[in-house]
């Protein structure tokens, strides 16, 4: 029986969270369930990118085990995907709501398409009130994640809806070695705490963790970022026959500076950090109960996993100011509070196919949604009036097979089917727009892989994905706001991608890959439902082209290299005479990380990530400035339970924008709207400290 892991991180004592989350995006923690009292053994990771030779289906997958995570510096919650190859992750307002995660020629505002789980949990709803498909990573807790999974576009047969741009997992441990006390300070106001412990339970084990972290940024509006997260994990039996019960708890409220005018900025009226509109902001929480069960024999497997879980959500925004109304200007609340049950059975087993050796793969999985959300205007966050206002009820059935077959020791293949059917239940404010919807797709995924496993591979994987649509659009029959007739939306959007690469084994001590795709995804998008605004604008056909180029290289005992660099060309296929290419994607994207460890007491980094300037307008006419962000960390041990790290953001202090948006805006003093570019800024060079020590469990 496959017994869990020992965490290699407990050997560099689990460097700290003084980054709101710098160290709690990933250091990860675990032990076998009979050695949680025992000394911690020496583990030596040979590689931070675990090798895909002779196991991947695509160039682009990969998995990333807990070393990376270790020496990046990071500031924002979620950047754990940025250790996914090609992608990039910004904040356009406040910490306390989702990221934007460019990738592949998809800006991924708040998230949607990159089809995001923790623990098995799906993190990325449908039908949401500020965006479908909002993917919400301020409840990770590092400490606990063990390692990253991550494939991108839409070529498995067990991912589903959002996946079309990408899939990324996240794997937590089950038991801690040592138990782990961790606190930081930095400037402007960084405070943060973690505890964390493991202790014998029947036969089992029982692992509790709280994390506080307060974050008030630079701004001149105080973010007041406070975050709580607290994890309840019971595990009995190994990683393939065994059970595991977990609770989990987020809870947060922050202030919001969201995007400034270029205008305003460079005229003197704002300062980078002055918010143009000072009452914006939000409070969530998220309370969930998951439980999973898995078997494991010589030539079969078979797994479950169940999750209920419970979100809320109020969120204050306001991008454009004053147009509407002068006065009090144009914020606007998206309240949502829904509950939601997923059940997923896997089933895999190994046996003969056309005289070969094959494994197959059957799963089924269910999902409800039963949501409450709605889109207000407000003043200072107080309502004033009601745009639209629903009631909810989406469920999903999806079913999926696979069959994957080596035909030689240089061929092999990977063919899977899935289908996925929908059901909309939409009640509002307007019986016009209630209504019930129904829709179904089929999506085929095949794949070859052509190459010895124990050296260079070659790759040629399609498939077909979707993109499900907002549920309130699927049942639209009248403008929220103008009153208009209004076309209902296409409920599920097809997606089709190729990828066609390499995968070298030449030197060793180096992992790459090298995919090009020429036609990766082609959405023929109809119509979209905006959460900002309750309309359904037409939207249009898009293509888009990349190559991406990544590797990983341990140079010497001590010194790791990490270098990516991704291309992208996306523009809409259907001609316009405003233009053809899409607003917001970034093109150009290269990071570098330089670590050191394994060199006496001291370990250091040094994380370099750029990405280029992006179109913001169909023309092309308007394009924003490119980024370049280097960060800094260096630690020391103290002892084996104990050490202490200085992490820098942003050590050259640049003047930099992380998001760029083209758009109408009018501030407080202009007699009409002007067309501008809209930015919010990367944020100033801030120093944090971190002292984090291990402890031995006594029970």
């Amino acid at each position: 029986m496959k017994q869990p892991q020992v965490c290699p991180f407990q050997k560099f004592c689990i460097p700290p969270i003084a980054t709101s989350l710098s160290r709690l995006l990933l250091t990860g923690v675990g032990a076998s369930a009979q050695a949680h009292n025992q000394t911690l053994p020496t583990v030596v990771i040979e590689s931070s990118r675990s090798s895909q030779s002779g196991i991947a289906d695509c160039p682009n997958a990969g998995v990333v085990t807990q070393q990376p995570f270790e020496p990046r510096t990071v500031d924002r919650l979620g950047e754990l995907l940025k250790e996914m190859p090609g992608l990039i992750v910004s904040q356009h307002s406040g910490k306390g709501k989702a990221k934007l995660y460019p990738l592949r020629g998809f800006n991924l505002d708040h998230g949607t398409d990159v089809r995001t789980t923790v623990s098995g949990m799906l993190i990325t709803p449908r039908s949401h009130a500020p965006g479908q498909g909002r993917s919400d990573l301020n409840l990770l807790i590092a400490e606990l994640a063990a390692r990253l999974e991550c494939k991108k576009g839409p070529y498995d047969a067990d991912q589903s809806d959002f996946a079309s741009a990408g899939t990324a997992r996240v794997i937590y441990w089950d038991t801690l070695v040592q138990g782990i006390a961790s606190v930081g300070l930095g400037q402007h106001g960084c405070m943060c705490a973690f505890l964390a412990d493991s202790v014998k339970v029947g036969n089992g084990n029982l692992l509790s963790t709280l994390e506080l972290v307060l974050n008030d940024a630079p701004f001149a509006r105080p973010d007041d970022h406070r975050k709580s997260n607290g994890v309840w994990r019971y595990d009995e039996g190994g990683a393939g026959n065994g059970f595991d019960v977990t609770a989990m708890a987020n809870c947060a409220n922050w202030n919001s500076t969201a995007q400034s005018a270029e205008r305003a900025v460079h005229n003197g009226a704002l300062g980078r950090f002055d918010p143009t509109y000072p009452t914006d902001g939000g409070l969530s929480h998220r309370y969930s109960l998951s439980g999973g069960w898995c078997k494991s024999a010589d030539e079969a497997s078979s797994k479950i996993n169940a999750s209920i879980i419970h979100n809320k959500l109020d969120l204050g925004s306001n991008s454009t100011y004053f147009p509407d109304h002068p006065v009090h200007g144009d914020q606007f609340e998206q309240p949502d509070r829904r509950t939601t049950a997923v059940v997923n059975m896997r089933h895999t087993w190994r046996g003969a196919w056309l005289g070969l050796a094959s494994e197959k793969t059957a799963g089924l999985q269910l999902h409800n949604d039963n949501i409450f959300n709605a889109l207000r205007d407000t003043v200072a966050r107080r309502s004033l009036s009601t745009t639209r206002q629903n009631h909810v009820v989406e469920g999903r059935a999806g079913a999926d097979v696979e069959n994957k077959t080596p035909w030689t020791e240089t061929c092999r293949t990977g063919v899977g089917l899935r289908g996925d059917t929908y059901r909309f239940a939409v009640r509002g404010d307007n019986p016009a727009s209630s209504d019930n919807a129904r829709a179904s797709i089929v999506s085929p995924k095949p794949g070859l892989i052509f190459g010895p496993p124990d050296n260079t591979e070659y790759y040629f994987t399609t498939g077909s994905g979707f993109h499900s649509n907002d549920a309130r659009g699927s049942t639209i029959t009248v403008d929220s706001q103008s009153g208009a007739p209004a076309d209902k939306i296409t409920s599920l959007v097809r997606s089709k991608g190729l990828a066609a690469g390499v995968r070298p084994k030449i030197i060793a001590g180096r992992q790459s890959s090298m995919m090009f795709h020429p036609l990766d995804f082609d959405f023929d998008s109809g119509l979209v439902f905006a959460g900002d605004t309750g309309a359904t604008p037409r939207g249009r056909p898009s293509r888009r082209n990349g190559f991406a180029f990544n590797n990983h290289h341990s140079a010497t005992r001590w010194l790791t290299i990490d270098a990516d660099v991704a291309f992208a060309e996306a523009g809409f296929r259907d001609f316009d005479p405003v233009g053809n290419r899409i607003p917001g994607v970034v093109e150009g994207i290269v990071s570098v990380v330089l670590a050191v460890d394994n060199l006496g007491r001291c370990f250091a980094a040094l994380p370099l990530r750029c990405f280029g300037q992006r179109p913001l307008i169909d023309d092309d006419s308007v394009r924003s400035h490119s980024t370049a962000t280097l960060n800094g960390r260096t630690g020391y041990r103290i002892n084996p339970e104990t050490s202490v790290q200085l992490e820098v953001l942003n050590l050259t202090n640049r003047r930099a924008s992380g998001v760029d948006y083209g758009h109408e805006s009018r501030l407080a003093n202009e007699p009409a709207s002007v067309d501008d570019a809209h930015l919010h800024p990367v944020k100033c060079r801030s120093a944090r400290l971190t002292l984090t020590t291990n402890f031995r469990d006594v029970g």
